[in-house]
C-alpha cells in the first residue's frame, strides 16, 4: 500500500474527485449528515491517501494552524475497511506530516466520540465536553507533540 501526501494544488483532478466521492459517501451519505463537506480548509491542507490497486483505502487531511483552530489539525479521517489497522496507519501518517511539514507542536481535532479510543492510543486528550454536531456526538481533543 502506497502513502501519497500532497498539497491541494498538487492533487490531480482524478485524485480530487476520488477524495470528494469518498468523503461525501462517508460523511454525508453513510452518516446521513447533509452539510457542506467540501470547505476552504481543503485548499491549504495536506491530503494523505493510502492507496492500493483498488483505490483509496484510507484518507486524512492535515490543516495548518490558524485555519480551524489555533493549533494544527487533522480531520476527515476515513478507513474504507474498518478494524484492520488502516485508521491507525493514516492517523500516524497525519501526525508525522503535521510535525515534519508544518512544524506542529500541538494538534487539535474535533473527534466523533465513537472514534476517541483510536486517538487516545496516540496520546490525544479530551479538551471539551461532548457536544452534538450534525446529529453526531463529538468532542475536542488535543495532542501535545
Amino acid at each position: 500500500m502506497e502513502l501519497i501526501v500532497k498539497l491541494f494544488r498538487e492533487l490531480t483532478l482524478d485524485e480530487l474527485v476520488d477524495i470528494y466521492k469518498l468523503r461525501t459517501a462517508v460523511f454525508v451519505v453513510e452518516q446521513n449528515c447533509p452539510y457542506q463537506e467540501v470547505d476552504e480548509a481543503d485548499r491549504v491542507s495536506y491530503h494523505l491517501i493510502l492507496k492500493d490497486g483498488d483505490g483509496i483505502e484510507a484518507y486524512a487531511r492535515v490543516i495548518p494552524q490558524g485555519v480551524l483552530y489555533e493549533a494544527c489539525s487533522i480531520g476527515r479521517i476515513i478507513a474504507v475497511k474498518r478494524r484492520c489497522g488502516l485508521g491507525t496507519r493514516i492517523v500516524d501518517a497525519a501526525i508525522r506530516v503535521a510535525k515534519e511539514k508544518l512544524g506542529a507542536d500541538k494538534i487539535t481535532i474535533k473527534a466523533q466520540s465513537y472514534a476517541c479510543p483510536l486517538y487516545i492510543k496516540f496520546g490525544f486528550k479530551q479538551s471539551s465536553e461532548e457536544f452534538i454536531e450534525d446529529g453526531i456526538p463529538h468532542m475536542l481533543m488535543d495532542l501535545e507533540l
